[in-house]
């Protein structure tokens, strides 16, 4: 089996690139890199992915203060597809024509996605295996066809989620779930400034109000509790792997004063962000402790 694409596997504290390639899923560790397609912005770091579509022109910007670690697989041509077509085609079609033109591409939705247990696991061992220097080709090849599974199960989920929306026509649910994931994505990408609901409605390109009622069906949260939910999680996040001070994370996370931070966190997680700190760190101790 010949190496189904392409992987990069790098580090840099400062990067920027623009141009446009093969369909390919960009993901992070110890950082974030800010993306910009057509009118969207999405944020990719340790916990989510993305996918950006064949020929879809992009951009990258990474700055940070220590070195973002980027996996980015770029797949080749055809590759997603025939992957599709072996999970939805019956056996004998597969036996009686095992290749065929590939007339139609896949275009999968431009929005950032949670990183699965099945993705996860995929990245991780395109990651260790591309760091080993005596790695055997095959290995990648499947490695990344475990992750075109995957991704392809996410794709198809996509739609069930589209089916929900308050829309008649299929079309119409398509339009309307690409704006709100622009917006959504906006608010992922710039969640440490005031955003208003104007502006986030600007964006998604929808009436204020038509946009704050399709937001809350479709996320089952107003915009600003989804807004306040992404400050926590990513409080959560440098609590645990970073030292630095509350007051400091509490501020630089967009949060007008370290009361309603800490009022809002214990409301979430049903501790202080120091007790919180204090008793994760315990419990990640006690478990190294016993893995050795």
């Amino acid at each position: 089996m010949a190496f189904p694409g392409v992987l990069l596997h790098e580090q840099a504290r400062e990067y920027y690139w623009e141009g446009q390639g093969n369909v390919s899923l960009k993901s992070f560790y110890a950082g974030r890199a800010l993306y910009t397609l057509g009118q969207g912005y999405y944020a990719v770091d340790d916990t989510c992915y993305l996918l950006v579509n064949q020929d879809q022109p992009y951009t990258i910007a990474i700055e940070a203060e220590q070195p973002v670690e980027s996996l980015c697989v770029f797949f080749e041509p055809g590759f997603l597809e025939d992957a599709q077509r072996g999970l939805v085609t019956p056996m004998k079609t597969l036996l009686d024509e095992p290749t065929w033109p590939l007339d139609r591409k896949l275009h999968f939705f431009e929005r950032t996605h949670t990183r699965d247990p099945q993705i996860a696991s995929a990245l991780a061992r395109l990651r260790l295996t591309s760091s080993d220097h005596e790695f055997v080709s095959i290995d990648l090849a499947e490695a990344m066809y475990d992750l075109a599974v995957s991704l392809l199960q996410v794709h198809m989920n996509v739609y069930k989620e589209m089916e929900a929306l308050p829309a008649a026509r299929s079309a119409t649910r398509e339009e309307l779930y690409r704006r709100l994931y622009l917006a959504r994505e906006y608010m992922h990408a710039f969640f440490d400034r005031p955003l208003e609901i104007t502006e986030l409605a600007t964006v998604a390109n929808l009436s204020p109000t038509h946009f704050l009622r399709t937001f809350k069906q479709v996320f089952q949260r107003t915009p600003h509790q989804y807004l306040i939910g992404v400050r926590l999680e990513r409080a959560q996040h440098l609590l645990l792997h970073t030292d630095r001070q509350v007051t400091d994370i509490c501020f630089s996370l967009g949060f007008e004063s370290l009361g309603s931070f800490s009022w809002l966190f214990r409301q979430r997680l049903g501790c202080s962000p120091s007790a919180y700190r204090q008793a994760k760190k315990v419990i990640l101790e006690k478990h190294a402790a016993s893995s050795l």
